[in-house]
């Protein structure tokens, strides 16, 4: 504590007001980087909401699942996926 009294009275106004902006600015981003991973991470779509959010018909959906390459969650006859992992399976296109 001693230490960071004696620092800051060696900052000049200006100094301390950037010093402040920016760990204002690291908390914030930090903050929406959480919030944005724990939403994506545990929201559940249902197949027409997946099927919408990717642009997709519903056959190219089930083809999809049934090849592997998006995982179906299911309770009784309805079916949902996770939207980090479709996010997950997009993969960026080579030019």
């Amino acid at each position: 504590m001693q230490n960071n009294a004696i620092l800051l009275q060696n900052l000049t106004v200006e100094q301390l007001q950037q010093l402040i902006g920016t760990s204002v600015r690291n908390g914030i981003i930090e903050l929406q980087k959480e919030l944005q991973s724990k939403d994506n991470s545990e929201e559940l779509m249902t197949r027409d909401e997946t099927c919408q959010f990717l642009k997709i018909d519903s056959s190219t959906l089930w083809a999809w699942t049934n090849n592997g390459k998006v995982k179906a969650y299911g309770i009784g006859a309805r079916r949902y996926y996770k939207k980090s992992e479709i996010m997950e399976c997009l993969t960026q296109l080579k030019k």
